[in-house]
């Protein structure tokens, strides 16, 4: 049984060889190759998802819709960030645990050596993680560079000085002197260490950012705030925030936050989005685990990523995570 992430590398040559197909239709669309899911017998029980908060409203829709072919599943969802997915897995208080990162390499261990073998990481959607302005900030972009030295105390993206105000980022008028207001996650969050780890360069936070309790709170909190800046996932935008275009160096051309750069993998801060499941080599999944499983990798499933703001997988990552359950795809 294969239990390799489908990351980094791997992401790369799987979405593209639908990204081209899907950017030309201007929207996004669910693989056609992905089959509608088809109900079985026998499946009962309680499913207890425990896990990331950026994943908590796509955890919801999936659950509704597995219960509308399966209404007297239970489904419990407790979302209050992806540190909290490995201990519930090892301790079997969670049936599944959401992450919108991947298991850190101690967690693997941990997971590890109580169970003598690791866990089974399903990449179920793609994000992309947005810098998120008031919806009247003029701001058109931003390098990382510039992401760093306005969020991190340390910025180790080298940005000459610090930023704390619009106007050392080239606004003028009522914007030039108006403080940058600081909106972000808390460390039990996923998005907390892949922001970190990704724009920060694994800086270190400044003791400003406003810490937030869920990714809701994020957006919410910049939509309120002239002056502020935060960062959550493209799920959770409304029209009271903008998302605005980022370049992974200075100088380099912008790329908005939108589908066609998430899948080629232009947009510097895509990310997998994650399911972890305990899964034992050479057995087979119980028929509560493995119809869920099916559920989410299905059409109807993806479809359901595309409902929540989320970029739905292709049917060839579908058939690698489904492998890696030891399922077969049905396509």
């Amino acid at each position: 049984m294969n239990t390799t992430n489908c990351s980094g590398r791997t992401l790369r040559l799987a979405v593209v060889l639908t990204a081209a197909v899907m950017a030309a239709r201007g929207q996004v669309k669910v693989d056609e190759a992905l089959p509608a899911y088809r109900a079985v017998q026998g499946v009962s029980g309680t499913i207890k998802s425990v896990g990331s908060d950026t994943l908590n409203n796509l955890m919801t829709l999936w659950a509704e819709g597995f219960k509308r072919h399966y209404p007297n599943v239970q489904i419990e969802i407790e979302g209050k960030g992806s540190s909290t997915a490995p201990p519930a897995l090892i301790a079997g208080t969670a049936t599944f645990g959401p992450m919108s990162r991947e298991m850190k390499q101690a967690e693997i261990d941990e997971f590890e050596a109580k169970f003598g073998y690791k866990p089974t990481a399903l990449p179920v959607a793609l994000d992309m993680l947005a810098v998120y302005v008031h919806r009247d900030n003029p701001i058109q972009g931003l390098s990382l560079a510039q992401v760093d030295a306005i969020f991190s105390k340390t910025r180790k993206r080298g940005a000459p000085q610090d930023i704390t105000n619009w106007g050392q980022l080239g606004l003028g008028g009522e914007w030039a002197n108006l403080p940058i207001s600081l909106y972000g996650r808390n460390a039990a969050s996923g998005t907390y260490g892949y922001f970190k780890e990704h724009a920060l360069a694994k800086g270190d936070y400044k003791d400003s950012v406003k810490e937030q309790p869920g990714s809701s709170a994020v957006v919410q909190g910049v939509a309120s705030d002239r002056g502020g800046i935060g960062y959550s996932g493209i799920g959770y935008k409304t029209a009271d925030v903008r998302a605005v275009s980022l370049s992974e160096r200075d100088g380099e051309p912008l790329v908005p936050a939108d589908p066609s750069h998430a899948y080629t993998g232009d947009y510097p801060l895509a990310r997998m989005l994650y399911i972890y499941v305990n899964v034992k080599p050479g057995e087979a999944l119980d028929p509560l685990r493995r119809e869920f499983i099916r559920y989410v990798f299905s059409r109807d499933g993806q479809e359901q990523v595309i409902k929540d703001g989320y970029f739905p997988v292709t049917s060839e990552m579908a058939r690698q995570a489904l492998n890696s359950v030891g399922l077969e795809p049905g396509f």
